[in-house]
């Protein structure tokens, strides 16, 4: 039992710490690499500094322990729970954190480049700023998280759940979200260009001033989604569920809206010059000075509920 020791700069590299009661203990700036922690008990643990790099931390406790500035490169933390652990600026590249447990944590400024999430809990966890570009989030959730200004470009964000996080700012460069919950979620000024949103649940979340060209979007919820100034240029909106959303001033040039539903919509003053409408149903919608230039109509259902093969709007 080594609870409340003082283990400052300690030398424990490969050491063998297996299931050990850490509870509470001094291991600032201690060495750990490459030491077996399987099931160690370092509640509220200061490791601050400490160097765990390819350290095993699988099913390890970890609850409220301070990890400011700790190394953690390639380390396994299989299940490990990090329940409100500090890991502000920590370095967690490469790490497994699968079916990790980070309700809370703070991930302020931290690395996570390459690291896999799968299934790991992050629920109200704080990812300010965040390095996660190329990790692996598929089915973590994310609900409530702080992702301001985090990077995930290229990151893997298949069935994650999302809602109600903050993503402003948020860097989504060709991430792929597919069938990923953003219910909610606040994605103002968010860069998700080239970026898969296929099957997404995005009802209600906040896409003002969001980039999403290029975007695929195919068959994506976005039910009074709030798409004001947003950049859709090129975007796939196939299928896509726009009912009552606010598409104000947003750029849809050379978008492919085929059956889209778009009723109830506010499209005032956007442009959709050579869009693909075919199919699309605008009916209800609001298009006060929409610019409809050189589009594709075809059996696309216009607000007045019937349907048009040629453009109605008289911008050709």
């Amino acid at each position: 039992i080594l609870a409340y020791a003082d283990l400052t700069a300690a030398y424990l590299w490969n050491a063998d710490l297996t299931t050990a009661y850490l509870w509470n203990a001094t291991l600032t700036g201690a060495y750990l690499i490459g030491a077996d922690l399987t099931g160690a008990n370092l509640e509220y643990a200061d490791l601050t500094d400490a160097v765990l790099e390819e350290a095993d931390l699988t099913d390890a406790i970890l609850y409220g322990a301070d990890l400011t500035d700790a190394t953690l490169y390639g380390a396994d933390l299989t299940a490990a729970n990090l329940e409100y652990a500090n890991l502000t600026d920590t370095n967690l590249d490469e790490t497994d954190l699968t079916g990790a447990y980070l309700q809370y944590a703070d991930l302020t400024d931290a690395t996570l480049y390459g690291a896999d999430l799968t299934d790991a809990t992050l629920y109200e966890a704080d990812l300010t700023d965040a390095n996660l570009e190329d990790a692996d989030l598929t089915d973590a959730t994310l609900y409530g998280a702080d992702l301001r200004g985090a990077d995930l470009k290229y990151a893997t964000l298949t069935g994650a759940d999302l809602s109600g996080a903050i993503l402003t700012n948020a860097t989504l460069y060709e991430a792929d979200l597919t069938d990923a919950n953003l219910e909610d979620a606040d994605l103002t000024e968010a860069d998700l260009e080239f970026a898969n949103l296929k099957g997404a649940n995005l009802d209600f979340a906040t896409l003002t001033d969001a980039n999403l060209a290029n975007t695929d979007l195919t068959d994506a919820y976005l039910q009074y989604a709030n798409l004001t100034d947003a950049d859709l240029d090129q975007a796939d909106l196939t299928g896509a569920l726009l009912w009552n959303a606010d598409l104000t001033n947003a750029d849809l040039r050379y978008a492919d809206l085929t059956s889209a539903f778009l009723s109830g919509a506010n499209l005032t003053d956007a442009y959709l010059s050579h869009a693909d409408l075919k199919f699309a149903n605008f009916d209800d919608a609001i298009v006060t000075d929409a610019n409809f230039t050189d589009t594709y109509w075809h059996q696309t259902i216009w607000t007045d509920g019937n349907r048009y093969d040629s453009n109605p709007t008289g911008s050709n």
